[in-house]
């Protein structure tokens, strides 16, 4: 690990003004550090924003929204009775990811602002656009089985590796940051970037730009009734998705009036497919309307390397997910959040 200087500010503005090429904020570190120590990252200044004040709240808003502040911990948010009431499907993907151990210490903001779990990303000695602009693609023609399999280009191939960010991306989030221009929102949707010819370029934050909280919009907690992750990995403990799936609907009459879908572990960003969602508006519930939506979800994937099996397993991912929150929502969280082995009891 490089030498670098080490700042705890007392406030954002303090924060931000610190900030100059070369930095880095500094969260829980769960993320950071480890890559630091490996050599994938090398900040030349950490700035740390853990004791930032009125960055660690919840706040249940009275249009039915939640405000989520940047350092809130993972824990902190799953187990808050009230928010995990209102957005079931955050809270099953929050403790379907990492151990209790490393969900005690990550935040929100960093959950956001993770790094993809690519191993030639983290192999300092890899060619690796993300992490070294133009010096090429080792996963290309590497171990690649996992990678993605919508929206890559020949630059780059990797995932995003969040699960808390699949829910974000199906609720509409907004994402509150402060930076040397000021405060601004940005939706969700636009957060995290393709790759394109530019992987370096991972989200749409400016140089300096500080995340400050995650918001949920009045009118997602419409779909807490019936809500629900799915992850589907190696092994059930402490791994990262191979295909993930947020699905949630709303009812009326017994038809779907509103429905939300996306895939996570498939693309270098949450994947929300609207096309997908629009068809099963209108729709009586049923195996075949998930089945074709999850095909629509799917029409645009193609293997990156040896990893077309995820187009079939994001497809069956993906229908599943649907039907389990058609089923309704759980009176209680599973026994093995997210899993396809958990208990699945409804309301």
């Amino acid at each position: 690990m490089n030498r670098f200087d080490y700042i705890c500010p007392t406030s954002v503005a303090e924060a931000v003004s610190a900030w100059a090429p070369g930095s880095a904020y500094l969260g829980g570190g769960t993320n950071l550090l480890d890559l630091m120590k490996i050599g994938a990252m090398q900040p030349q200044k950490l700035i740390d924003v853990k004791k930032l004040a009125g960055l660690d709240t919840i706040e249940m808003l009275a249009d039915g929204g939640a405000r989520i502040g940047a350092q809130v911990r993972n824990s902190d948010l799953a187990h808050d009775s009230a928010f995990a009431a209102a957005f079931p499907m955050v809270a099953e993907a929050i403790l379907s990811g990492a151990s209790g151990q490393l969900r005690n210490a990550a935040t929100i903001g960093g959950n956001l602002m993770q790094r993809t779990r690519c191993a030639y990303f983290q192999d300092a000695a890899a060619a690796c656009n993300r992490r070294n602009s133009g010096s090429g693609c080792d996963a290309r023609d590497g171990d690649n089985e996992n990678l993605a399999v919508l929206g890559w280009s020949d630059a780059c191939i990797a995932t995003n590796p969040s699960d808390f960010c699949v829910p974000l991306a199906a609720l509409d989030a907004i994402v509150e940051v402060a930076g040397p221009n000021g405060t601004r929102e940005i939706p969700f949707a636009d957060f995290h970037l393709l790759p394109g010819d530019t992987p370096e370029t991972e989200t749409a934050l400016e140089p300096g730009e500080l995340v400050t909280a995650v918001r949920l919009p009045a009118g997602a907690a419409d779909f807490r009734r019936n809500a629900r992750y799915l992850k589907v990995r190696e092994r059930t403990s402490f791994a990262f998705a191979l295909v993930s799936a947020a699905a949630a609907f709303r009812f009326a009459d017994g038809k779907i009036a509103a429905a939300r879908l996306a895939l996570g572990a498939v693309a270098a960003k949450p994947w929300r497919i609207a096309e997908a969602e629009a068809l099963m508006v209108g729709q009586a519930p049923g195996s075949e309307l998930f089945a074709r939506a999850a095909s629509v979800a799917l029409e645009g994937a193609r293997p990156s390397g040896d990893n077309a099996y995820k187009i079939e397993l994001a497809r069956r991912t993906a229908a599943r997910a649907l039907t389990m929150a058609a089923n309704g929502t759980p009176t209680r969280m599973p026994a093995l959040p997210a899993s396809p082995f958990g208990d699945h009891a409804h309301v």
